[in-house]
């Protein structure tokens, strides 16, 4: 069992940063894919970013490339996502997800875990 607590979000202006913290307890996260996703109001929980299973590779929805990085820190068992240049249309609630065997790193199904989610707030 693998529990993800997110914690970082907030309300910050157009083009401002933020920095999201996922903290995985319960098992070592090291060999675990780890993914950010999003879910805005009326919509479906989408992909933004995620780490292969070796912590190696990583992925990017289009829309975020250039401006957020996913980075991990396997001594802290945590997982970031620094956002630079945030637009309004970033705005929804992020969630950490992990997952024990997957390669389609972009599917939500493929998670089975999840963090409980933390809000970010982008004004224009």
């Amino acid at each position: 069992q693998v529990q993800l607590v997110e914690s970082g979000g907030g309300l910050v202006q157009a083009g401002g940063s933020l920095r999201l913290s996922c903290a995985a307890s319960g098992r070592t996260f090291s060999n675990y894919a780890m993914g950010w996703f999003r879910q805005a109001p009326g919509k479906e929980r989408a992909f933004v970013a995620a780490f292969s299973r070796n912590g190696i590779t990583t992925y990017y929805t289009d829309s975020v490339k250039g401006r957020f990085t996913i980075s991990r820190d396997n001594a802290k068992n945590t997982v970031y996502l620094q956002m630079n240049s945030l637009k309004p249309e970033d705005t929804a609630v992020y969630y950490c997800a992990a997952s024990r065997y997957t390669n389609n790193y972009s599917y939500r199904s493929e998670y089975d875990y999840w963090g409980q989610g933390t809000q970010v707030t982008v004004s224009s």
